[in-house]
This record gives C-alpha cells, structure tokens and sequence, in this order.
C-alpha cells in the first residue's frame, strides 16, 4: 500500500484532522486525556493544551478537514473557511532568517494552548504552498470515512484514501447507479 503519510510541514494538520475517525465512530479529542495524549504523541508538550482546548481543537480540526476536502473538489463550507481564518488570524507568524540567509515563517514568540498549534499548521501550510504540497493533502471524500490523507500519485490527482475500500465502494455505487439498482 501506498505510504499516505504527510511531508513533515503538514504532518500536525494530517495528525489533528484525523483525531477523528468517522468510520470507527471515535473522536480522540473527546477521550479521558485524549487532548494530553495528542499532545504528547506529537511532541508539543510545550504548547500548553489542556483539556479544556478539546473544543477549540475541534473546530479547528473540523475547518483543516473541510479545507483538505476542497482539495478533491469538494467546496468548503464558508463557516469552515471563515473559522479556519480566525484560527489563523490568532496564530501570528515570525520571518526568520539564518546564518546562510535561509527564510522560513516560524510561530510568533508567547504563543500558547490552541494559537499556538494553530500557528505551527499555519507555517507549515505556507511552506507546504510555496513548494506545491498543500493541495495534496485531502480528506477522502465518502462520507463515512473524511480521512485525510497526502496524495503521492504522479499527477497529484488521487481522491479516495484507499482505491481498494472507498474508490471501490464508490465506483460500485455509481455502477448501481447507472444500472438502476
């Protein structure tokens, strides 16, 4: 099977869009620890989350998978794009240059809890833009899966997170479809 997995600059989007599994019907946001455990697993400790963040952290999952869904060609709900914006407008970022001149947008400095994940996706998604990427993360578009997933096809044109379950179950409802039942 193909590796799904997110170049590193959009792996926290990937990682917090998929804290919910529709399939299996679980939200690790909404578990005992769940915010502490997610925080852990990918290292940002430091950030400050509590388990008072679990909604917050939800909308902005909710707003990062309606966007990764529009990359298959699904419009995004405006009261996603409009809260993925505030959560952005909240997450300012730093230019920093190094030694060698290299520029990269980093989070502003005293961020902290939400605003500050929420600045960390936000750099990655500019740096994912500026080199072709962010397009390719997409949230599978059959309604009982929204998995997202990076698109590593030659053409950058895959839909589905797995061709083999929701392409084929697609594919055989539109040929239900066309053969009337």
């Amino acid at each position: 099977m193909t590796d799904r997995t997110a170049p590193e600059q959009l792996i926290l989007a990937q990682e917090l869009a998929n804290t919910l599994d529709v399939d299996a019907g679980s939200d690790a946001l909404a578990e005992d620890g769940g915010v502490a455990a997610f925080a852990a697993r990918l290292g940002l400790t430091g950030l400050g989350l509590t388990e008072r963040d679990a909604d917050a952290l939800r909308e902005l999952r909710e707003a990062l998978r309606a966007a990764c869904l529009a990359h298959t060609g699904t419009d995004a709900p405006p009261e996603q794009v409009a809260a993925l914006g505030r959560w952005f407008a909240r997450a300012p970022l730093a230019l920093s240059v190094d030694a060698a001149g290299a520029a990269r947008l980093l989070p502003a400095e005293g961020l902290t809890g939400v605003p500050a994940l929420a600045a960390r996706i936000a750099a990655g998604v500019a740096e994912a833009r500026a080199d072709g990427s962010w397009q390719r993360l997409k949230a599978c578009p059959a309604h009982d899966c929204l998995w997202v997933f990076y698109d590593r096809s030659p053409a950058g044109r895959g839909r589905w997170c797995s061709m083999a379950v929701c392409g084929s179950r697609a594919k055989m409802r539109a040929y239900r479809a066309r053969r009337g039942g």
